[in-house]
């Protein structure tokens, strides 16, 4: 059977990699927000019509040269699957992106042959510890110590920003053997807010302190953010400052919601 599964890592971009980043971020928003105008003004396009747009926007703005080209086209993507999603009442119309602290873009997966040579424009290196991306060549990662190389084949990257942290999550398509029907005992497991995990047997795991410890620090800045100026230099960076707890209690969550599904799961 062949399934989708997504791998993520840790960047850890030099000074000049973070730029390119931040540039292409930058560009994918200001493209998808360009062709969202024109669809918008005109609904006939199709995601061709608004590639082809794309040359046309490297001549009035030259610095769309300097990123992934791949990137833009990607932005051009997600704009026509939000119409499509649109178009059957799935949800609401698309709207314009703004800058913001979490953000990210994506690329596909190319390769190509040359002189009996196989190329491809990312690659990853477990064993060194790289990935090399367009645009930004090798960058080191961290993740997933105990694989020497992914089981599959490799779709498309989304790198993305978190505050201050940068990620490279890769999708790739793997065949995996469905093991044999068995018999076996079902838990249903809730997670939740007030209660981190709730079983279907009705077994309650509350929050740990130190993840009050964190819903604190969100609540002491995210009134200090509310009092600044909005768009301003320190409403920027008391943003930055709430997305990196945010950050730090969801890993904090998703560790202990692990463990508490490991002790679950024998049992069950």
């Amino acid at each position: 059977m062949l399934i989708t599964k997504a791998y993520k890592f840790r960047l850890y971009p030099n000074q000049k990699q973070q730029e390119l980043i931040n540039k292409t971020i930058g560009c994918s928003r200001y493209v998808y927000n360009q062709m969202l105008y024109n669809k918008i003004n005109n609904s006939n396009l199709s995601r061709f019509d608004l590639n082809k747009e794309i040359p046309k926007l490297y001549k009035e703005h030259p610095f769309l040269k300097e990123v992934d080209s791949t990137a833009l086209r990607c932005a051009v993507k997600d704009l026509m699957d939000g119409f499509n999603l649109y178009y059957k009442g799935k949800i609401e119309i698309p709207h314009y992106k703004k800058k913001g602290i979490k953000t990210s873009y994506r690329t596909n997966y190319i390769t190509s042959t040359y002189k009996g040579t196989k190329y491809s424009n990312i690659e990853l290196d477990l064993e060194r510890k790289i990935i090399k991306l367009p645009k930004l060549k090798e960058i080191k990662v961290k993740g997933y110590r105990n694989l020497k190389s992914l089981p599959g084949r490799i779709i498309n990257a989304t790198i993305e920003r978190i505050a201050n942290k940068y990620y490279v999550s890769l999708c790739e398509e793997e065949e995996i053997n469905l093991p044999e029907k068995k018999e076996i005992s079902v838990v249903g497991i809730d997670v939740g807010v007030k209660s981190l995990v709730v079983t279907s047997d009705g077994e309650t795991y509350g929050n740990p302190r130190y993840l009050s410890k964190y819903e604190k620090k969100i609540k002491g800045l995210s009134k200090g953010l509310a009092r600044k100026q909005k768009d301003s230099k320190n409403y920027y960076k008391g943003k930055l400052k709430l997305q990196e707890v945010y950050r730090k209690l969801g890993n904090a969550r998703k560790k202990k919601i692990e463990e508490i599904i490991s002790k679950i799961i024998p049992l069950s």
